[in-house]
């Protein structure tokens, strides 16, 4: 920043003494001014945090100068509701919403060059969103916004049977601690999606989600199923695989049942009847052979 100065003042242009401690004034004036001038930088991407982990959303002054004497605040909506406050040379954790009292930590190792970090413990889903970073001086002051995404990785799908119906098999499929919102699927071993019966998600007291979804499994229906489920923040999705052999089918047709227990005793009854008419034809056989040696021994 230049600026030209000129003199009109009788006085200035009769005394050059005068002259000069005027103009070193207004140059020591103008240069400590743009010395105090700054820009807030952030990160110039979206930091991500899987829920339950701890966040560290940094920024610094350009161009590099003392902050320790500046009031550092970290705040989302409302100025007025810091997030964390550094002020007077020191953190001030009474002035902290409610929400982060006891969560935060300011990082203050590089603050004579202008450098800090806010680091959040135990992030949760409504830490999602964006943040902002404000530097006040004496004389100017700026700040730089930071967006924070908070991402849930859940567990792995648990497919288990539900109950029995006339059409077939009532599979259910559920799977917690997502966020954001998941998208859960069946498919069969090749990748083909498969109809749900129904998709439920909810959203639990701490912001994570769990998805339930079901299906009917049929005989003449794909019996390898597999279930999946992904968020658009995380690219890995949880998946689980069920192979239903053919006696479940069994006990979800009560006359398929007694059909088959009916002709299992009906073959056990049928082997046990010949096993024993086979025992008598024998004995039977036995008898009259040796009735015939005692004739033959009585004729002679």
């Amino acid at each position: 920043m230049k600026m030209r100065i000129s003199f009109h003042s009788h006085c200035a242009t009769g005394n050059p003494y005068l002259s000069s401690y005027l103009i070193f004034f207004f140059t020591v004036h103008v240069s400590t001014q743009e010395r105090e001038n700054f820009q807030v930088i952030g990160p110039d991407h979206t930091i991500m945090v899987s829920a339950g982990e701890d966040a560290l959303l940094p920024c610094h002054l350009s161009p590099k100068m003392n902050a320790q004497k500046m009031e550092v605040r970290w705040y989302r909506s409302k100025f007025s509701e810091p997030v964390h406050l550094y002020q007077d040379e020191k953190d001030q954790p009474e002035q902290q919403i409610p929400n982060y009292q006891g969560r935060t930590e300011l990082l203050k190792d590089g603050i004579v060059n202008g450098s800090v970090a806010l680091r959040i413990h135990s992030i949760t889903p409504s830490d999602h969103g964006q943040f902002v970073c404000f530097f006040r001086s004496s004389s100017f002051y700026a700040e730089a916004i930071l967006e924070l995404n908070v991402a849930g990785l859940g567990s792995t799908p648990r497919i288990t049977i539900d109950s029995y119906q006339s059409g077939g098999i009532h599979m259910v499929c559920e799977s917690a601690g997502w966020y954001p919102k998941p998208q859960a699927q069946w498919t069969d071993l090749s990748g083909q999606r498969l109809p749900s019966l129904t998709e439920k998600i909810i959203q639990h007291d701490n912001g994570l989600f769990e998805a339930q979804i079901s299906i009917i499994v049929t005989e003449t229906s794909s019996q390898d199923l597999s279930c999946s489920v992904k968020t658009s923040l995380l690219n890995p999705e949880k998946e689980s695989v069920v192979y239903i052999a053919d006696p479940f089918f069994l006990r979800g047709y009560p006359f398929k049942v007694a059909m088959y227990i009916l002709l299992v005793v009906v073959g056990l009854l049928t082997s046990t009847a010949s096993y024993l008419f086979w025992k008598q034809h024998k004995a039977k056989e036995a008898h009259a052979a040796e009735k015939g040696k005692a004739l033959l021994w009585e004729l002679q």
